[in-house]
């Protein structure tokens, strides 16, 4: 029997697609085991149970998972972000290097969201077995830490730079999410050989048919956005189109979801009187979302015009594909090309409120079952390229194919 190790920033009960990896795996009958944090996102604590004395070593659906100590984001601010990771990355390599010497396993694949030095700990335990790792690349860095982050030292920046390149030689496979991550890897060394690309897919609970109270929702035509507010959703020019468009009293802005923009946007919307038009609804359930997406005309993506946001393709464009809504994406480079190719929805520049109002107006008229066809397409397109159940066939080909 084969033996996986995973090695993540974020597991069970956390909602992220290495879960289906690990759980998929344990049920093809591979040895499983995780080694991942404290989980403590998406609230900024311990999620409840679970504590630096509560389930550090526990398994869940055949996978065994061995968590490292992680002090909680608490408010997400700079600091409390910073001690998180060096908390994680700290308690993951002391665990990776007793791994390495007292355990066995036949791979190393990592999930790596931010930050990169998830990848440290999985290349230690591939050194001293002397085994294959795959490394999925979810964010790239250090181009991450400019965009989201803010930093702009350039020694640090340089730092990092020298230890993503570090990883990436040190992987066997190194695995894209998006096409656009190809040129951006490759500058930082001879990777393409080792590149494949492994796309996101829509989270299985997008599939559940569960009974949840929805809150009242507006009548007329709902603009949805589902998912983080935070620094690259570009509030601001999503707020300035609402605004644009508050005369439309039929047009209604519906936001579920959470993040460091909330406090701003309400505000913005107190401010302008825009309460009848723009509705915050707090974060839901994943479960819940089928039930939402369904009352929705169209579903709203934003990105900043920021390069490494041009790169992503994110997931959450799966999620509004599986949905079957004609989709209205606010961003540049390879979402609005997936929305092309696919032909399930209108894409404008990111930044441009003037024109993302005039693209709502332009939906808003469209017939219904014009809509519907876009919407249509893109289940379709999903079915085709983000299937779940090829994308794990895939991984396990990749993960247990010769080197």
């Amino acid at each position: 029997m084969e033996k996986v190790l995973i090695c993540t920033n974020h597991f069970y009960p956390e909602t992220f697609r290495v879960n289906d990896i690990a759980f998929h795996l344990a049920e093809r009958g591979y040895d499983v085991t995780v080694l991942t944090a404290i989980p403590d996102y998406p609230k900024g604590h311990y999620h409840e149970g679970y504590g630096i004395f509560k389930r550090r070593i526990e398994k869940v659906r055949g996978v065994k998972v061995i968590r490292g100590f992680i002090i909680p984001r608490g408010n997400g601010n700079t600091f409390r972000i910073i001690i998180n990771y060096l908390s994680f990355f700290l308690s993951s390599v002391v665990i990776a290097l007793y791994l390495g010497l007292f355990r066995k396993f036949d791979r190393v694949f990592v999930h790596e969201t931010s930050p990169v030095m998830i990848g440290v700990p999985a290349i230690i335990v591939k050194k001293l077995q002397k085994i294959p790792m795959l490394f999925w690349v979810l964010d790239l860095w250090p181009e991450s830490m400019q965009a989201a982050g803010g930093v702009n030292s350039k020694c640090v920046l340089r730092l990092f730079e020298k230890l993503t390149k570090w990883i990436y030689r040190c992987s066997d496979k190194i695995l894209i999410s998006s096409q656009g991550y190809e040129e951006s890897i490759c500058s930082k060394g001879d990777f393409r050989d080792k590149l494949f690309y492994f796309p996101n897919w829509a989270d299985k609970a997008l599939k559940s048919d569960v009974c949840y109270s929805l809150p009242l929702l507006p009548q007329g035509f709902v603009v949805m956005f589902a998912g983080n507010m935070g620094e690259a959703q570009d509030f601001d020019h999503i707020m300035q189109a609402a605004l644009l468009l508050s005369g439309h009293k039929d047009i209604h802005f519906v936001v579920l979801g959470n993040g460091r923009r909330e406090q701003w946007t309400q505000q913005f919307i107190n401010t302008h009187h825009l309460e009848p038009t723009v509705h915050l609804l707090g974060r839901h359930p994943v479960e819940s979302m089928p039930l939402f997406f369904s009352k929705a005309d169209i579903m709203l993506i934003s990105l900043k015009d920021i390069s490494i946001f041009n790169l992503t393709a994110p997931a959450k464009l799966q999620a509004y594909m599986s949905a079957g809504k004609p989709i209205l994406a606010m961003m540049n480079g390879e979402g609005p090309r997936i929305i092309a190719e696919a032909g399930c929805g209108l894409s404008v520049s990111a930044g441009d409120s003037e024109a993302l109002a005039q693209a709502v107006l332009h939906m808003a008229a469209m017939p219904h079952d014009d809509l519907e066809q876009m919407g249509l397409r893109g289940r379709v397109y999903l079915e085709q390229h983000f299937n779940i159940e090829k994308c794990l066939s895939h991984l396990e080909q990749l993960l247990f194919s010769a080197n």
